[in-house]
């Protein structure tokens, strides 16, 4: 459901304004408390212009002017990505109108005008011009073996709740990586990082959690920001104990990472940890939460009351926050990565956790990377400063 649905829905149902104020606001905490895929900053209309030689000419905006290496997404007949018609002067695509979708790869922004952006093509075939397209991270789809074609089992963890899906990989270290996703992401987020995990032959354990696919739906159905979901990574981190690994390694991203701080923060397992990756981590929710409602279109006042609704259904405890923020919670090297462009999550608070605890904590900042799509933006950057970091730890 679009926001301006939702809206007007909720004002619909509601009597007086107070009412309809504050079941708007409770629709527009939805985009937290209730996470998916989170969609481009710049609201879509993304189209493309041209295609020919490897190259591809898209719709010029924050989106398609980023550094780095991301899939694109289409539908049929020059529909949105969310299959709810025509971007506004987006041409039909011809060949498409049988239902098919399509998605390719792009790379570096070779060429800019006014109004366009090249990128080279770097697999998969351009759709015909003037289909509407979305600029995404997941550059990478499938499971390890269907897109890197890595061997991988399937064991459940065995949470508070039920069973969770995960994936395993094998390796002749003894350290376990545990790989966290974040909000409206899946066990996929990982995947770009398996071949350098490979080579530097560590287990890796990508997890699941309550509310994901296939996992437990939590009591109520919302997302807890980390404070409930970290019993579930905790479940993760004891399978990977009983099978021997010894030492375990944390990687989250976005509210994975703050759901691992919170399991250094309360678990009596925690000094099993190595060491620990935060990609983009949330350490403001309600700033994160007013941020993610405007990306979605919500009024700025509105996003506010929304932010605080989703405070008040997710039962956020206001001293756990301020811990997580300074680090308190901290026993083993942190490798803390954020982008100075975060749409999601402001850099400060990550700047500041880095400076008070300059004793554990190494800071990396990516320019012109998006949320928790760091690793896109620069990914030899990236897995370089992965690789140095864990290097020490193996």
């Amino acid at each position: 459901m679009r926001w301006g649905r939702a809206a007007a829905v909720a004002a619909a149902a509601a009597v007086g304004a107070g009412a309809a104020v504050l079941a708007a606001s409770r629709a527009a905490s939805d985009f937290s408390v209730r996470p998916r895929e989170t969609p481009p900053a710049g609201g879509g209309g993304l189209r493309v212009q041209a295609s020919a030689d490897g190259r591809i000419e898209l719709t010029r905006s924050g989106e398609t002017l980023r550094p780095g290496r991301y899939a694109l997404e289409w539908g049929p007949d020059g529909s949105g990505p969310d299959g709810t018609g025509p971007v506004a002067g987006s041409v039909p695509a011809a060949g498409l109108g049988s239902g098919r979708s399509g998605r390719a790869v792009v790379g570096e922004v070779i060429g800019t005008t006014d109004r366009t952006v090249v990128r080279r093509l770097e697999s998969g075939t351009a759709p015909p011009d003037g289909t509407a397209v979305r600029i995404t991270p997941r550059v990478l789809v499938g499971d390890p073996s269907t897109a890197l074609g890595l061997d991988f089992t399937e064991p459940l963890v065995r949470g508070e709740l039920g069973p969770m899906p995960a994936w395993y990989l094998s390796g002749a270290r003894d350290l376990c990586v545990v790989a966290v996703h974040g909000p409206g992401e899946d066990r996929q987020q990982v995947l770009p990082l398996l071949p350098l995990l490979t080579r530097l032959k560590v287990q890796v354990l990508a997890v699941t959690y309550r509310n994901d696919e296939g996992a437990p739906r939590s009591p109520d159905g919302l997302s807890h920001f980390g404070e409930t979901e970290w019993r579930d990574v905790e479940a993760a981190v004891q399978l990977a104990l009983s099978g021997g690994f010894g030492r375990v390694l944390l990687h989250g991203w976005s509210i994975g990472a703050t759901t691992a701080l919170h399991f250094l923060e309360r678990s009596p397992w925690r000094d099993s940890v190595r060491g620990v990756v935060l990609d983009s981590p949330v350490l403001d929710v309600r700033g994160a939460a007013r941020r993610q409602a405007a990306r979605r279109g919500v009024p700025d006042a509105l996003a506010v009351l929304g932010a605080r609704a989703a405070e008040g259904r997710a039962g956020l405890d206001g001293a756990a926050a301020d811990r997580l923020a300074l680090g308190l919670g901290l026993n083993a090297p942190v490798l803390l990565m954020q982008s100075p462009d975060d749409t999601v999550a402001d850099p400060g608070p990550a700047r500041r956790l880095a400076a008070s605890r300059e004793d554990l904590v190494l800071y990396r900042e990516f320019p012109g990377a998006e949320h928790a799509a760091l690793w896109n933006a620069d990914p030899a950057g990236y897995e370089e400063t992965l690789r140095r970091f864990l290097t020490p730890l193996l």
